[in-house]
């Protein structure tokens, strides 16, 4: 398992890590343990993939490492930050500074051109973009010529990759992706996740990627498998075969 040791310092490769993550909806007779005792670590300039059955935890865990849900017990690292003792005001920094999200929702605001939203976070923050590494992500996503459309006028496709070229403008030390594919066909859904794979292996990137799709998940260099809030195996250089031949066990589990 990818257990990180428990002292404050985090080493450079790790970009976010948990230890001993806990979270608990609900009390009594309600209560739901989300996530149960979870140690991982997230490698910096890697692509991890999280995947389970539903309920599994999957969701829970990339919002509490993403600093998007507090946690009930333990704790949460990105980079050497320890997000369970921010104050608000620091977390929503830190998450503005260090953390790109793509969602299966493309959140694009309508009224924008393709580039206004992918300038957005960086408008809103007060802070001019990087213009050499805005050309980059732009190049690199395949949106020359689609600038100065608005949502409206873009595919579905073209619209998430836009959703993912705003994550990176700001140069995150981490992108979240919670089923950016979701909502896609199979070919944009392949566009968008071939583009995430070019970013990490080109740009650098840091990805994790909570999905339940074997496809999806055999672009990552590594896939984290959930169940019952417990990360219960890890799969290195995952295959689709591979992938959907472990997700059946999961099934299997849950028949018997």
């Amino acid at each position: 398992m990818s257990t990180a040791a428990t002292g404050s310092h985090v080493p450079t490769r790790t970009a976010a890590r948990a230890v001993e993550l806990t979270k608990v909806y609900g009390s009594g007779e309600t209560e739901v343990r989300a996530l149960d005792g979870v140690d991982v670590e997230i490698p910096r300039g890697r692509f991890t993939a999280v995947m389970g059955p539903s309920g599994s935890g999957k969701s829970t865990l990339m919002h509490c490492l993403a600093g998007l849900d507090t946690v009930t017990d333990g704790k949460v690292f990105v980079g050497d930050v320890d997000l369970t003792g921010l104050k608000d005001g620091q977390l929503t920094r830190l998450r503005r500074d260090k953390i790109g999200f793509i969602f299966q929702a493309f959140n694009l605001l309508p009224t924008l051109t393709a580039l206004e939203n992918i300038t957005l976070p960086s408008d809103i923050a007060g802070r001019k973009p990087d213009t050499a590494w805005l050309d980059t992500v732009v190049e690199a996503v395949g949106l020359g010529d689609r600038l100065s459309h608005r949502p409206a006028e873009l595919s579905g496709g073209q619209q998430q990759r836009v959703a993912c070229a705003r994550a990176l403008a700001s140069r995150p030390e981490l992108i979240f992706g919670d089923e950016p594919t979701g909502n896609l066909d199979s070919r944009s859904g392949a566009e968008v996740l071939g583009f995430l794979r070019r970013s990490v292996d080109e740009l650098g990137q840091t990805i994790v990627m909570v999905s339940h799709d074997p496809t999806a998940a055999a672009y990552a260099d590594h896939v984290l498998f959930l169940q019952d809030g417990r990360i219960v195996d890890e799969m290195p250089e995952p295959t689709t075969d591979k992938v959907i031949e472990r997700m059946k066990a999961f099934d299997g589990r849950q028949d018997g």
